[in-house]
């Protein structure tokens, strides 16, 4: 099937899935508020129809539905993975919402700030349990381990984080565990399963695992960037929320590894101890710049985007995977 190349020359890549996708994404959509309904739990789809429905881009199933679709696939399976991609997503954000203390989400309050963190918690473990009964409905081993896989390294991911993310001692190595395991783990996930399930040979079903990892990394490593350089406006985020929260990302790493000791001392203060004050962002900002710490961190952004597009190469060429291939442009373009 090809693109509609009006489409496809003005709009954003994951534009252009949506309405490629728009019929198969109509029966995830359907699939996933069928299952997110609870006969005696009713607090269950209230809070899940918070967050599902409250926009976002359903990049994550869209490139199940794509990755399968590039290998062929004619049967029914792909939707529910897509919406167990979806639902593991979701259930993810729930819990994140919780531990971050967060307040908004897409422009909306939070679910633990509408209920209560105690709903949140458990929506999420509901979520995950759903996700795990559209998964054994493809009758796929194989893709029950990748995706339970998957689910289990956000989690560790997101552990991880935890205890790394105030720590001056985490050096850029341990900050891609944290990446692979919190973003890239899932798009991975999404992307190979839809391999798997049409069948499609190892070297194609490598190239979308590949793929998937280099976007997530990449999209993840924009996002720390342009939370000390983005529009607010755009982004949804104000500048230095990091900061603020005390999140060790990629821009920080660099700028603490060439730090000299009174710098350490100042990043150690606002950092690992969380004492901060008037000037402190901006001072923060000006060692980012001093380091080359944005400039160094843009072009890691753009070197895994580079990766995932160069995964692509070995699948036939087809509108659909030149449209992924833009998509692994478009994450970073938006560092410009």
């Amino acid at each position: 099937m090809s693109l509609d190349t009006s489409v496809s020359k003005a709009a954003k890549p994951h534009d252009v899935l949506a309405q490629v996708l728009a019929d198969e994404m109509q029966a995830v959509n359907g699939l996933i508020r069928e299952r997110m309904a609870s006969e005696h739990a009713p607090r269950i789809p209230e809070v899940t129809a918070h967050l599902v429905e409250a926009g976002g881009k359903r990049l994550r199933p869209m490139l199940t539905l794509a990755a399968a679709r590039l290998c062929g696939y004619d049967g029914p399976y792909h939707v529910h993975l897509a919406a167990t991609v979806e639902f593991i997503h979701t259930a993810t954000l729930l819990h994140d919402d919780v531990v971050d203390e967060s307040e908004q989400r897409r422009g909306r309050p939070t679910a633990n700030l509408l209920w209560d963190n105690k709903s949140s918690v458990l929506v999420g473990d509901y979520l995950f349990a759903r996700s795990f009964q559209l998964m054994t409905d493809t009758g796929n081993m194989r893709v029950l381990r990748i995706l339970s896989n998957a689910a289990a390294t956000i989690a560790e991911g997101e552990v991880l984080q935890m205890t790394a993310a105030q720590d001056l001692g985490t050096d850029e190595s341990v900050y891609l565990k944290v990446v692979r395991g919190k973003t890239a783990a899932l798009f991975s996930a999404a992307t190979e399963v839809g391999g798997v399930i049409a069948g499609a040979d190892e070297a194609h079903v490598q190239a979308l695992f590949d793929y998937g990892d280099a976007l997530g990394i990449a999209f993840q490593i924009a996002d720390d960037l342009l939370d000390y350089q983005g529009d607010s406006g755009a982004t949804g985020k104000n500048v230095g929320d990091d900061f603020r929260e005390r999140k060790l990302t990629l821009p920080v790493i660099k700028a603490v590894a060439a730090a000299d000791t009174e710098e350490r001392a100042f990043w150690s203060r606002t950092i690992e101890k969380g004492r901060q004050g008037e000037g402190d962002l901006e001072h923060a900002i000006s060692l980012l710049h001093k380091h080359g710490a944005l400039t160094a961190t843009r072009d890691d952004a753009f070197g895994w985007s580079a990766k995932a597009r160069a995964a692509l190469e070995v699948l036939p060429q087809s509108d659909l995977r030149d449209t992924l291939i833009d998509l692994s442009d478009y994450v970073v373009a938006r560092l410009n």
